[in-house]
């Protein structure tokens, strides 16, 4: 009765599924998602997404963010790494490296590190550490 889903159709919904963590909501330990993740709690911990990740005006991170899509509202300390794009919105802050594809900053954001932009960035980037750490 449980079982009647075929693994392939679990499989599908699983990399379609979104993951909130809501306010007032604290984790401390590594996530990593294969569907879109919204952060307005704190993560105390690094954050690795397959699709979009979102970083609401109240959610805080502590710690490293990879993935291919970003938008950040809140506030991020450590290093983040973004295939494609990464916004910078409203009252952000960020204070580590980014290493992205394409970077939009709003007027109103704060950003304290070094910017590397452009695809091969990225991927140049992701295999050096990738290499570094086996």
């Amino acid at each position: 009765m449980f079982n009647s889903k075929s693994s392939s159709s679990r499989d599908a919904a699983t990399s379609n599924a979104s993951t909130m963590i809501g306010a007032g909501t604290t984790i401390t330990g590594d996530l990593e998602s294969n569907g879109d993740i919204r952060i307005d709690g704190i993560l105390n911990g690094n954050l690795k997404g397959k699709a979009k990740i979102i970083i609401g005006a109240d959610g805080v991170v502590e710690g490293n963010i990879e993935g291919l899509q970003a938008d950040i509202m809140g506030r991020v300390t450590g290093t983040i790494r973004v295939q494609e794009l990464l916004f910078l919105h409203g009252k952000t802050e960020v204070h580590g490296d980014i290493y992205a594809g394409k970077l939009q900053v709003e007027p109103t954001a704060v950003f304290n590190g070094k910017c590397h932009m452009g695809a091969n960035i990225v991927e140049l980037k992701q295999e050096v550490a990738s290499a570094v750490n086996q």
